[in-house]
């Protein structure tokens, strides 16, 4: 990741046995700097602005709280994941499955352009954690067929999008139907006004991180070539071959 670590172990946070088993295997030996900075924060019920870009494990720092702080036997909504792209969903609903695989915790995607009769049915069995896009979950909280007065943690990923004016007046309606003590975890890896005003309406004291500083990513070394356009395939077999 970006910057040095603290040293912890994912053991310190002391999470549920059949969670620590999935973040193993899906091959996390030691949190990243943004998890070390996110996860005990989210454990204690505080809200989170942060800035961070992909590829620096920010899925699972937000994806590991959330797992953590659900109760499997209670068959309601408790988490919201806001993205703003049905494919950045089903990527995040991925992880969620895998990390949480030891869980009984059932996930569900709901995006635009797929079936609403389809999410409609798929609600009436359990559902924990729901991952989709601002305006299709407001159209079935709007039906009553989303019921979201459980839901104690609301997460968006990609912030800076999700408050644009296409998702903005959705995602504002969309927080009346969430109880007034939910929690709000925003990951973003741009901070305009919109981010800004956002967090001052609506986050309570939250905890500012800020993971932007390099721009190259711990542990991956970056190499360039410059070839002719003839030359490209030739240079990508030749590298190719050598990993």
């Amino acid at each position: 990741d970006v910057t040095a670590t603290k040293g912890n172990e994912f053991e310190d946070y002391f999470l549920k046995r059949e969670l620590l088993m999935g973040i193993y295997e899906k091959g996390f030996e030691r949190p990243s700097p943004i998890q070390e900075e996110s996860i005990p924060i989210a454990l204690t019920g505080s809200d989170i602005l942060a800035r961070a870009k992909n590829g620096t494990g920010k899925t699972a720092a937000f994806c590991i709280p959330a797992l953590e702080k659900i109760d499997q036997d209670n068959n309601v909504i408790q988490v919201v994941i806001l993205v703003p792209t049905r494919e950045l969903a089903l990527q995040t609903s991925q992880v969620c499955k895998e990390l949480g695989k030891h869980l009984q915790i059932q996930v569900m995607v709901t995006t635009g352009g797929t079936s609403l009769k389809d999410d409609i049915m798929r609600l009436y069995q359990p559902v924990h954690l729901l991952v989709g896009t601002p305006g299709r979950i407001l159209d079935l909280a709007k039906k009553g067929v989303c019921i979201l007065k459980n839901c104690s943690m609301l997460i968006m990923d990609e912030a800076d999008k999700l408050l644009s004016p296409e998702f903005q007046p959705s995602l504002e309606q969309l927080l009346c139907f969430l109880p007034p003590n939910r929690q709000i975890l925003m990951f973003s890896a741009t901070f305009p006004v919109t981010v800004k005003d956002f967090k001052d309406r609506y986050l309570k004291k939250p905890y500012i991180i800020n993971l932007m500083d390099e721009l190259t990513l711990k542990g991956i070394t970056q190499y360039y070539a410059f070839v002719e356009e003839r030359q490209k395939v030739h240079c990508l077999n030749t590298l190719f071959s050598k990993v």
